[in-house]
C-alpha cells in the first residue's frame, strides 16, 4: 500500500456542553467540534470532544472523536477521526487516526494518522493516509 499525504489548514468552532451529572464537578470540559477543512482535504467535520487542563501551566489532554465528510485529493466520502492527545508542560503528543472501516463512497478502504499544528491561531494538517 502506498502513503500519501495530505496538506491544508482548517477552520475550527468549539462551543462548551454541558457535562453528563456523573461528570459534573470532575475538572473535564466537554466540547462540540465543528471544523471546515481546505487544501487536499475538503470537508466539513461534526464532532465531540472531553478535554482536562492540569493546574500546571502547559498540562492538558483531550479525547475526541469526529466524522469528516467532503473531498480528499478528489475522492468523495466519508470518515471519522479518533483524538488522543496530550500536552505535557507545552510539548504536544497526539493520536489522531482514522477509525478502521468507517470510510465510506470513495474513500472506502482509508487508513491514515493526521498530525494538527497550530502557528499563531492558525490551524493546520499533514494527513499521511493510504487507501486499500
Amino acid at each position: 500500500m502506498t502513503s500519501t499525504q495530505a496538506n491544508g489548514r482548517f477552520d475550527v468552532k468549539l462551543n462548551p456542553e454541558p457535562l453528563s451529572d456523573i461528570a459534573a464537578g470532575t475538572g473535564l470540559g466537554r466540547l462540540s467540534l465543528d471544523k471546515k477543512f481546505h487544501g487536499d482535504l475538503v470537508a466539513t467535520s461534526q464532532g465531540e470532544m472531553l478535554s482536562f487542563r492540569s493546574a500546571v501551566q502547559g498540562s492538558a489532554g483531550y479525547v475526541a472523536m469526529e466524522t469528516v465528510t467532503g473531498t480528499l485529493h478528489g475522492r468523495q466520502g466519508s470518515f471519522v477521526l479518533q483524538h488522543s492527545s496530550t500536552m505535557t508542560r507545552g510539548v504536544p503528543e497526539q493520536s489522531i487516526s482514522v477509525v478502521p472501516d468507517s470510510a465510506t463512497g470513495d474513500l472506502v478502504g482509508l487508513a491514515g494518522r493526521l498530525v494538527i499544528t497550530i502557528v499563531e491561531g492558525q490551524h493546520s494538517y499533514q494527513f499521511d493516509y493510504s487507501l486499500s
